[in-house]
This record gives structure tokens, C-alpha cells and sequence, in this order.
């Protein structure tokens, strides 16, 4: 098992990690940071994909949909932002940026789940 800084320190062993974050969707704080600075500023990163997180979870609900979120995959240009709901975790989840073009997203996906697998908060 890992803690919350392991794993954060995980994510950004995956190639092409820019930064990475562990969010509370409840509160849209993050309960650790790892990566960032002048090309990604995890606290408003943070809290703009609370956002997105809530919009999906309100629209899943207007259409009576009972399922889970996965992970939500935005595709910049030179950036893959990847945010993966912690099933396990109550209502948290981690947030990874990536450069495309020094990243796998297959790859990033499948390690995040197994970073997922061994977190311990």
C-alpha cells in the first residue's frame, strides 16, 4: 500500500507526467500535489476539473444513469489531462497532466489504475 505522497510521486514516474494531484471532489481542495509549476498550477487545476467531475455527475443524474465514472480524458493540443475517479477512495480523485508527445495514454491509464490499486489514504 501506498500513501498519498508514493502515489503522487508514482504518477509522475509515468513518461511524460507535467504534474499530478489527489482532489477532493466534495471540496475541490487537493490532498496532495506533486509536479506543476510554470506549465500547470495544480491548485486551479484542481479545482477546475472539480468542476467538470460535478457537471458530469449532475448530467449522469438528470439522465437517471446508475453507473460510475471511470476517468474523464481531456485532449489538448500538446497535453492529455487525465482525471480518475478512486472507486475505493470515497469522493476522491487523481488528476494527471501529461505531454502528449512524450506520453502513452494506454500506458498512463493502465499505471494510474494501478496506482489507484495500492493507494492508502
Amino acid at each position: 500500500m501506498s500513501n498519498v505522497k508514493e502515489s503522487l510521486e508514482s504518477c509522475m514516474g509515468i513518461e511524460g507526467a507535467i504534474g499530478a494531484a489527489l482532489v477532493d471532489v466534495k471540496s475541490g481542495m487537493f490532498l496532495g500535489t506533486a509536479g506543476g509549476g510554470p506549465d500547470l498550477n495544480l491548485e486551479v487545476a484542481s479545482a477546475g476539473n472539480t468542476e467538470v467531475v460535478r457537471a458530469k455527475l449532475k448530467v449522469m443524474s438528470s439522465l437517471g444513469l446508475k453507473d460510475r465514472i471511470e476517468d474523464v480524458l481531456i485532449t489538448l493540443g500538446k497535453q492529455y489531462h487525465i482525471i480518475r475517479m478512486l472507486e475505493n477512495h470515497g469522493n476522491l480523485f487523481m488528476y494527471l497532466a501529461l505531454y502528449r508527445d512524450k506520453s502513452n495514454l494506454a500506458l498512463a491509464r493502465h499505471k494510474l489504475s494501478e496506482i489507484e490499486a495500492n493507494l492508502k489514504t
